[in-house]
């Protein structure tokens, strides 16, 4: 039996990959930490309550007040909410209710209105953006100190492969991730997608085609697309990986101001330096894997970036290459 026959008749290969591989670590009876410290408050609170009132109300009065405070200490601790933990996310939707709820761009604080002037409602606050300039080699310069450097990779068909071609992409993609040393995010994103730009480019074109059966199969594609597009709702994926830098700490207090901003601004150069060849390591890496990939440059990572802030409304498309994944998402 040949070698490629024995390939074939192989089981396909299986690789699990934990959904969060950033889940705590479990300390006692498979909960973490943060669970333990809500059930442990929750069992302190009870106490507290039964010692200070159980000599001065009845016993049933006392478990109808303990009973609600146990199952929301437990519910707190236990239940998860789009996969988040109860707690962070009252957290956060009490941060989101305190917060304002319109943004401007501005660099300062908006002042408040003069006295005689009533204002109903709160104030508008200045817009925070993580991403605080684009860079023009196109690394980003992070609110927070960091840089980043945005790589967009392609796909390849992954389950026609046999199940020797699979373990091979699977130890050199697991090379790549055991060479990082650095935080790295895989985004991949389904964006949806109008056609009308490709069918309208088509039809363009269609004219200008030397036969013309060539041009009424260009007119029947484009018509196609049309109708593709008015009966499904069409979603391009689109895979980034976001490479980060460091930026060493900022200058000892005794440094002069400018000896500060200046040690700041190279300490910035080269951490974007070290992203972008880090960046190239992860396109060369992926090249093995037979997928595509590139660094963004300015102008396309300021595309990616307004993109991200409106990812409900519609990408036009011009034209699409061989390497573009398009799928519909079928309703009802």
């Amino acid at each position: 039996m040949s070698t490629r026959t024995q390939q074939h008749d192989q089981p396909p290969m299986s690789v699990k990959i934990p959904a969060d591989v950033d889940q705590p670590d479990k300390i006692l009876y498979g909960l973490t930490t943060r669970q333990l410290a809500i059930l442990a408050g929750t069992a302190a609170t009870c106490l507290w309550l039964f010692l200070t009132f159980g000599p001065l109300v009845p016993l049933p009065v006392l478990v109808a007040v303990l009973v609600p405070v146990v199952a929301a200490g437990f519910v707190l601790a236990v239940a998860r909410h789009d996969g988040i933990n109860l707690d962070r996310y009252a957290l956060a939707a009490l941060r989101h209710l305190r917060s304002a709820k319109e943004r401007l761009t501005a660099g300062e604080p908006v002042q408040p209105p003069p006295a005689w002037c009533r204002m109903r409602g709160r104030l508008p606050e200045p817009l925070r953006l993580p991403v605080r300039a684009v860079r023009q080699d196109g690394a980003l310069e992070l609110a927070g100190g960091g840089v980043a450097v945005i790589v967009r990779a392609g796909t390849l068909t992954f389950g026609l492969r046999t199940p020797g071609e699979q373990a091979g992409l699977v130890a050199v993609f697991g090379r790549w991730l055991n060479s990082l040393d650095a935080p790295v995010q895989i985004l991949v994103q389904a964006r949806p997608v109008d056609l009308t730009g490709l069918a309208d480019h088509i039809t363009q074109h269609a004219a200008a085609l030397p036969d013309p059966a060539l041009e009424q199969a260009a007119r029947a594609h484009s018509a196609f697309l049309t109708d593709l597009g008015a009966a499904h709702d069409l979603l391009i994926r689109q895979i980034f990986v976001v490479i980060t830098g460091h930026v060493s700490s900022s200058a000892p207090a005794h440094v002069l101001p400018w000896r500060q901003h200046q040690r700041h601004r190279v300490g910035r150069d080269t951490a974007a330096a070290v992203a972008l060849r880090r960046a190239a390591e992860a396109v060369q890496s992926l090249a093995a894997l037979a997928v595509p990939a590139e660094v963004l440059d300015a102008a396309n990572a300021t595309v990616v970036i307004a993109e991200s802030l409106s990812p409900g409304e519609l990408q036009l498309v011009d034209n699409s290459s061989s390497d573009d994944v398009i799928t519909h998402r079928q309703e009802g």
